[in-house]
């Protein structure tokens, strides 16, 4: 079998090409590169490309080292193909970022990508085509932001008298208050969140900058909204169940019980101190929208969403927004945020 006849088989995950096409590499080697990358960013990537090796195998292409063409084939075969869960074919943006995947796969094997520009041309009119049809799946879907308003009757769903209550709220209060991303809050140890005179100082690593922010979240004027009391009264639950270290936000099970066991095919699963999973954390949020009952999507990313909006109309200024929730200097999905804020604050028409 042929070099590129075995990358046909095995290449399904971008780490399998490194395998295959640069042996030298160490476990080690490789590692530090995954490491380079974000877990969801990964994970995402990891998806898109053993989807694109599949097909490979079905049509006969050849997926690493890839030709253009072999692109622009997946590519349409993308813009027709219902997905499994929910029976549509895949929206421009997630075209976009299988694209990307294919071409991170390479040049993580050191082999240079495909080039691409046929397959973008495709999904430029793919999306134009949906527009013309006014097709939802032509805009970005957005997560709603969360702002005071919302998070009000959200909190109002909560049983604040049981350990999971308390856990929702310190979650859904810390992660607005310091626009953390639910895979940086659910990675905050008890250690990490700090109560002063002041208030809460939480050391936050922001996973896309890679570094650490010292965070400060003063007290709230208002009792029900207040992320330090919040955080306190968790902090205080947990001590009263002999947990006075380790991980923040821990899952409970429906008996209240702290880090129950889990298995899967009867292999243990979960971290084995009960540190919450990032997809829990939004579960959290999501539910609690759900049972306020508001509409619109609702995500993680709604808790840092709402915070740059909410900020952004109080009229704080835009680096001191960017740097206390993590964004890099002159981040464009921060200045999206603010765009959406802005819209009828700072409208051009106004006055005309």
């Amino acid at each position: 079998m042929s070099q590129s006849s075995e990358i046909a088989v095995r290449g399904n995950d971008p780490a399998d090409a490194l395998d295959n096409t640069t042996p030298a590499l160490s476990g080690a080697a490789r590692e530090a590169l995954a490491a380079g990358t974000a877990d969801s960013t990964r994970r995402a990537y990891s998806s898109d490309w053993s989807e694109f090796t599949e097909w490979c195998a079905a049509n006969g292409r050849r997926p690493l080292p890839a030709l253009p063409e072999t692109v622009i084939e997946y590519v349409t075969a993308l813009t027709t193909t219902p997905r499994p869960r929910t029976g549509r074919p895949y929206s421009p943006s997630s075209i976009e970022r299988a694209v990307a995947a294919i071409r991170t796969a390479h040049t993580a094997a050191d082999v240079v990508p495909p080039s691409t520009k046929g397959a973008r041309i495709i999904v430029r009119g793919y999306r134009d085509r949906l527009a013309r049809a006014k097709d939802p799946a032509a805009k970005t879907r957005k997560a709603q932001p969360a702002l005071p308003s919302t998070l009000r009757p959200m909190l109002d769903t909560l049983d604040l008298e049981t350990l999971i209550g308390r856990r929702d709220a310190a979650l859904l209060l810390l992660g607005y208050a310091s626009a953390a991303r639910v895979s940086e809050l659910v990675a905050l140890d008890l250690a990490d969140v700090l109560e002063t005179e002041h208030g809460i100082e939480a050391s936050v690593y922001r996973a896309k900058i890679k570094e650490f922010t010292d965070t400060a979240i003063p007290y709230g004027t208002n009792l029900p909204t207040c992320p330090v009391r919040a955080v306190r009264a968790l902090r205080e639950a947990l001590a009263g169940e002999g947990r006075t270290d380790g991980p923040l936000f821990v899952r409970i099970d429906r008996h209240g019980r702290i880090a129950p066991p889990m298995f899967r095919h009867g292999v243990p699963i979960g971290d084995p101190a009960g540190r919450l999973t990032a997809q829990a954390a939004a579960q959290v949020v999501e539910r609690a929208a759900e049972a306020a009952g508001l509409e619109g999507q609702w995500s993680g990313h709604s808790l840092r969403r709402g915070f740059a909006t909410a900020a952004r109309k109080a009229g704080h200024d835009l680096v001191r927004i960017g740097r206390h929730g993590g964004w890099a200097d002159g981040s464009r999905a921060l200045l999206g945020y603010l765009e959406d804020s802005d819209r009828w604050e700072d409208t051009p028409v106004s006055g005309l």
